[in-house]
Parts: structure tokens; C-alpha cells; sequence
């Protein structure tokens, strides 16, 4: 007899079945989960070399939104079974790898006209790439699907830099 896990709220219950478990879950496809967690960071940039007021030092709150994709997983002898990943571990991945490098930050390209403010201020990051909404978050989706889990797929992010101003990426468009 083999046996399935649910969770419920942070109790695990594991129930006995003795049918195949793809005939009481349908396991395919119609299992595929997308899972989302949302961020907040406060970070600074300027954009040299652009004609507008952008282009001076200045600041925003940024809400980052990102959503995996996968299968959850299936044995109950695993902690996580149920879960395409624990949110806590995606917390974690996000806080060591993306807001440990921009939150906080002021975010400059690499030959920026405020070169040198690192000598007085250690949360100065320079980047290949002109810090614009767009280019942060193709920043940040390329370092989260380095330390994704194998079996995790990022489907999407979205980087909002306003109330009413923001950047998504989605992996279907990146195939």
C-alpha cells in the first residue's frame, strides 16, 4: 500500500491508497503549479547619459514578484512533499542571491559620471548595464535561474519601480 501527503496549514497528513496515485490526482500536466512570492527594496540608480530627470541620482521602493512553475513533489517521505518549492526556501534564495546586492543599493553602470562615491559609501554597485527597470530584472532573472533547483522553472518575474510602472519577463517569451 502506498500513501500520499497533504498539508494543512503547517501539519502534514499522510493517507494510505492502495490505488495508483496518477488515477486519484490525474498526475500530468493538470498538476503543474505556479508558485509566486513578492519582495520588497528600497534601492537607488541614475541612468547616465539619459535626456530626462532620470538621469541624476534618485530612488524608488521596488516590489519584486517572482513566479516558478513545477510539478509538487510527490514522495511523503520528503519534508516538502506537496510543494513545488518551500516558499521559505525561495525567500531564502531571493535575500542571499538578488536583494543582498540591490537592496539598499545605488546602482550605477560601469563608466557612470558618479564613479568614486564607493570610496564613501560601501552600497555602491556598478553594473555592465544601464540600471533601467528592464535591465535590473533580466539581472536578477538571470541570477535567480542559477540557484533555482533543478526541478524549478521560473516562469515569470516582475520588477514594479512605481505605483504604476513596472517590467515583467516571461520565460515562454524567452524560449
Amino acid at each position: 500500500m502506498s500513501s500520499f501527503c497533504v498539508f494543512f496549514g503547517k501539519n502534514l497528513f499522510v493517507f494510505p491508497y492502495s490505488l495508483p496515485l496518477q488515477r486519484i490526482f490525474k498526475i500530468d500536466k493538470m498538476n503543474t503549479v505556479r508558485l509566486t512570492k513578492e519582495f520588497d527594496f528600497e534601492a537607488a540608480h541614475a541612468l547616465d547619459g539619459y535626456g530626462g530627470k532620470c538621469k541624476d541620482i534618485h530612488g524608488h521602493s521596488y516590489h519584486l514578484k517572482i513566479t516558478t512553475i513545477g510539478k509538487p513533489i510527490e514522495d511523503a517521505a520528503n519534508p516538502t512533499c506537496g510543494m513545488v518549492i518551500d516558499f521559505g526556501d525561495l525567500k531564502q534564495i531571493v535575500k542571499k542571491h538578488i536583494l543582498s546586492i540591490f537592496d539598499h543599493y545605488l546602482i550605477l553602470r560601469k563608466d557612470s559620471r558618479f564613479r568614486g562615491l564607493e570610496k564613501t559609501n560601501p552600497r555602491v554597485r556598478y553594473v555592465d548595464y544601464q540600471p533601467t527597470c528592464e535591465n535590473m530584472l533580466i539581472d536578477i532573472v538571470g541570477i535567480l535561474q542559477q540557484h533555482l533547483p533543478d526541478e524549478v522553472k521560473l516562469h515569470s518575474a516582475l520588477l514594479r519601480e512605481t505605483a504604476n510602472s513596472y517590467a515583467e519577463w516571461f520565460a515562454s517569451d524567452n524560449d
